[in-house]
């Protein structure tokens, strides 16, 4: 069954009907060609619709979408039928073929062209140069072909008038390697050197020849002056064809046609002589030569030689004749010369290996016409012989494989159109030998005589039918139609030129005139030329037996290999890509016996696949097979899950495949497929996400242990530097002041700054005043709760020196001094002068200053501070205290950024007092910084 095709486009399979009927056939084809999809199934049957329109589905990107599938695996496409042949042929060693068939302007060359483009897409993948060589050949072969044998018809631009079949062999790798073409009846209907001719003489034209060309070939410009190239008054212009041609005789096929012959008495001439000097250089012969063999027909009468005058009609068949005869030399030339390149040359099998071969054939299809001639004849005979064909591998198919399957075997009725090829082919009754044996009468013999034969020797068949056997059919007309019942429907043949055309006679005459060219590759295509007149030879078979033994020749060819089928359908004559005519499809469905070749299909069994891929494929719809199961085989697990859908009944099972009857067990298959799917997916969606989470966790989790191996590393090497720069500090005199610290990395650059920075700094400075004396210490701390309070407030905080601690005048007693907590800003207060002198070995500080006062006056005053009080002390009266304030009364002191020497004392009751400390030495500025950091000292040591 095909894949990825919802049922919204039909039935990829018309094995998978409903019912089989013509109506549901010709709906389900009605509806994939108006959705877009010109290609579906009948089994292993492709069945193509020409589009009358590009698509884009013959890119590289299909190919590789079909390289190596199988056929149900991918919607229905000529890649799938090409593939499948391909695989056929390299993997079981086998021969195959690909038949390809449809009336005119179906698409049968362009499919062809797919497949042949497929296959030399999926092939040497090595590129090997010879290899290449060969496919280019093989492909560009079709170009000259179709140039010389296409034309363009009322029902086709580029119509193929003649049949192909293509050998592709391939060494034992599966790379072509050379090929073999056969063709098949090239049309010479009325009219029919028009259509080719016209193709090679505009090309000339129009890929802009010089005149000295044009001049040496005889040619003019203008196509009105060729009488084979006007049909009914109007010319029949092809497009133009990549060839080019330049061998000066391929012209005198259509020069000939200007060619007119009068009456002088009795004598027959020719009226523009001039043309046969112009034939006569196109030629490489003779003038003389030339007009003889026009005009004079040569008899042998025993030893007799006569020269018989041809009348004027007997001269224009000859001329047309030869025409005719040398154009279809020219093809069959062209031909041969292809076959020559891509013939496979030394190979030898027991070197190389097995040469394998895929068949091509593209090949004219049924038709009906309104004036069916000998050719459609042929034609249609062709057909016959491939739908027995047909019809009898695709029975014996599905016979073998039930078979081999062990599945009992059903008697399918159908129409076996054996009858109808034995009408036409049977030795001494057949309609050929009648017409072989009405050709070889003495006498004249007319198609009046041929027509009367058949009547007698068919009257009795009850598929061939006359005007006089059927006196009241006035479709036929008397003594010249003639009625077949095909598989396709009844036709009916005018014989009309079938005598002349099966003898398709040309006389001795022009084959001696021809073979005495002085070219030598016009002179190689007529050996029979180099009989004498007296000389004895065997009458040449005729056309029909010809065309016949090629027949029976082809259908032994295909018979040998395994085939595989493409069905071209017409849509409609107007070239529409949007039209659907359907009883010009339904007519083309029948006599292509599509509807019989799915009541073959249908018989039996209307599915059938291997246990593996059937398994594979439906798995999931039982919890037995999914995902994998335990029974002894798949063929058990296939029993198990059908079993499990209740759909046993309408199966069989084989030995290496089940078989399903009806197309609604698979729908319904398909259906519990579907919707398992959806569920797989979300799981496995679910299953992936959680892997890719995992995935990602491990490989964060990888990186952080990696990252901090590698910050440990950074960081022990730091502390290693660090322990080897600072391992005799000790030792040294400023215990490693000047030694300089490394570089930190990043993870320790804030961690060094603050701890190990501020860990050697506290020790640098234990170390510095372990040794000091209590006294000492007390000068640090203050310092220390100086620098803390002021850092950065004041320019000089008088650090660098000593700091004795009290400073009354030498001699005076000594005062305890208190420390200051707390420096605050305060109020507006009249302003105190103060002047201070010190005195050494004191442990408090006493400070003198002179005071204005509310008159103006200065005074002098002096400030002592205790642990417990603040005075203000009159100096000239023995530091008599004027004033004493309990410094549990005193809220803060503040000084200023400056340099003056401003205290100010606030207290809680606004009284403050301000002093200016003058005199100082060696700095004023000094005594500001002692003062501020023994208080701050002072009340630190008070409140631990």
């Amino acid at each position: 069954m095909a894949e990825h095709e919802s049922l919204e486009f039909g039935k990829a399979d018309f094995v998978l009907l409903d019912t089989v009927s013509m109506e549901e056939f010709m709906a389900n084809l009605k509806l994939r060609f108006e959705k877009g999809r010109i290609y579906s199934y009948i089994g292993e049957v492709v069945v193509s619709v020409n589009p009358y329109r590009a698509m884009n589905i013959y890119g590289r990107d299909t190919i590789e979408q079909y390289k190596g599938r199988e056929l149900y695996e991918r919607p229905p496409h000529l890649f799938a039928i090409a593939d499948a042949a391909y695989k056929a042929m390299k993997r079981r060693n086998k021969d195959t073929c690909i038949v390809i068939s449809g009336e005119s302007g179906a698409g049968k060359t362009e499919a062809s062209k797919y497949i042949m483009q497929y296959i030399a897409a999926i092939t040497n993948p090595n590129q090997r140069a010879e290899v290449e060589r060969v496919k280019n050949m093989l492909l560009k072969s079709n170009c000259v072909l179709e140039a010389f044998g296409n034309a363009k018809t009322n029902r086709n631009d580029n119509s193929s008038r003649f049949g192909k079949y293509m050998d592709i062999n391939f060494d034992f790798k599966g790379d072509p390697i050379g090929g073999h073409i056969n063709n098949y009846l090239l049309e010479k209907v009325s009219g029919w050197l028009g259509f080719h001719i016209i193709c090679v003489f505009h090309l000339q034209l129009l890929s802009g020849a010089p005149d000295s060309l044009l001049h040496s070939l005889h040619i003019k410009k203008d196509p009105k002056a060729y009488t084979y190239i006007k049909i009914g008054g109007q010319i029949k212009i092809t497009y133009v064809k990549l060839l080019v041609v330049k061998s000066s005789w391929c012209f005198c096929c259509f020069l000939q046609g200007n060619l007119t012959f009068g009456v002088d008495g009795d004598v027959t001439l020719i009226e523009n002589t001039k043309q046969v000097s112009v034939i006569r250089d196109l030629l490489s012969t003779k003038e003389e030569n030339v007009e003889k063999a026009l005009l004079y027909r040569t008899v042998a009468t025993g030893r007799d030689v006569i020269e018989k005058q041809h009348t004027t009609q007997e001269a224009s068949y000859g001329r047309d004749a030869l025409a005719k005869a040398m154009y279809e030399r020219l093809f069959c030339w062209i031909v041969g010369r292809i076959n020559d390149i891509i013939e496979v040359k030394n190979y030898d099998a027991r070197i190389h290996g097995k040469n394998t071969v895929i068949g091509v054939l593209d090949i004219y299809g049924f038709e009906i016409f309104q004036n069916n001639s000998f050719e459609q004849f042929c034609i249609n005979y062709c057909n016959e012989k491939l739908q027995q064909l047909f019809i009898q591998l695709v029975l014996k198919q599905e016979q073998e494989e039930y078979q081999r399957e062990g599945i009992p075997w059903k008697h399918i009725d159908y129409f076996n159109n054996q009858i109808i090829v034995d009408l036409v082919e049977q030795q001494h009754k057949g309609i050929f030998s009648i017409l072989d044996e009405a050709c070889m009468n003495v006498g004249k013999v007319t198609d009046e005589v041929f027509l009367q034969g058949l009547d007698v020797k068919l009257a009795k068949h009850a598929h061939f039918s006359s005007r006089k056997l059927s006196p009241t059919d006035k479709s036929l007309e008397f003594d010249r139609d003639f009625r077949i019942r095909h598989y396709a429907g009844d036709v009916a043949y005018s014989v009309v030129g079938f005598i002349d055309k099966n003898k398709d006679t040309l006389f001795q005459d022009f084959k001696r005139l021809l073979y005495n060219s002085s070219n030598p590759v016009l002179k190689g295509m007529w050996p029979e030329g180099k009989l004498r007149i007296t000389e004895v030879t065997k009458r040449p078979l005729t056309a029909a037996t010809l065309f016949k033994n090629s027949m029976i020749l082809l259908v032994e060819n295909l018979a040998s290999k395994e085939p595989y089928y493409v069905r071209c359908i017409k849509p409609n004559d107007v070239k529409s890509p949007l039209l659907f005519e359907h009883e010009r499809c339904r007519h083309q469905v029948e006599y292509l016996g599509l509807l019989e070749n799915v009541r073959v299909r249908r018989a039996g069994f209307a599915y059938r696949q291997t246990y593996p891929r059937f398994l594979q494929r439906y798995k999931m719809i039982s919890e037995f097979t999914w995902p994998n199961h335990d029974l002894p085989s798949d063929k058990e697990a296939v029993k198990k899950l059908l079993q499990g859908c209740r759909f046993d009944h309408d199966v069989a099972y084989g030995k290496t495949k089940v078989f399903i009857r009806t197309p609604r067990t698979l729908f319904s298959l398909e259906e519990q497929r579907a919707e398992m799917v959806q569920r797989i997916i979300l799981f496995l969606q679910k299953v992936w996400r959680g892997a890719l989470a995992r995935r990602r966790y491990r490989r964060m989790r990888a990186a952080l242990i990696i990252l901090q191996a590698y910050r440990r590393y950074k960081v022990k090497s730091y502390i290693r530097e660090v322990n080897r720069r600072f391992k005799n500090v000790q030792s040294m005199k400023d215990y490693g002041r000047h030694v300089k610290w490394p570089t930190p990395p990043k993870v320790l650059r804030v961690f060094s700054s603050w701890i190990f920075l501020d860990a050697s700094f506290r020790w640098w400075a234990w170390t510095l005043i372990k040794g000091l004396s209590p006294e000492e210490t007390l000068q640090v701390r203050a310092k220390v709760a100086c620098l803390e309070a002021l850092k950065s407030q004041r320019a000089d905080l008088g650090l660098q020196r000593d700091w004795e601690g009290n400073y009354l005048v030498r001699g005076r007693r000594k005062i305890d001094g208190i420390k200051i907590l707390n420096a605050k800003k305060g109020k507006k207060i009249p302003l105190l002068y103060l002047y201070m002198s010190a005195s050494h070995g004191m442990t408090n500080e006493e400070l003198c200053a002179s005071q204005i006062n509310r008159f103006h006056k200065t005074e002098n005053r002096a400030v002592l501070i205790t642990d417990r009080h603040l005075y203000k002390m009159d100096p000239l009266r023995q530091y008599k205290p004027m004033k004493s304030i309990p410094l549990y009364n005193v809220t803060g002191m503040s000084i200023s950024s400056g340099k003056d020497q401003l205290v100010v004392f606030h207290t809680k009751d606004s009284r403050d007092l301000v002093v200016c400390l003058q005199g100082m030495v060696p700095a004023n500025e000094s005594r500001i910084g002692e003062l501020v950091g023994t208080l701050l000292s002072h009340f630190k040591r008070l409140a631990i």
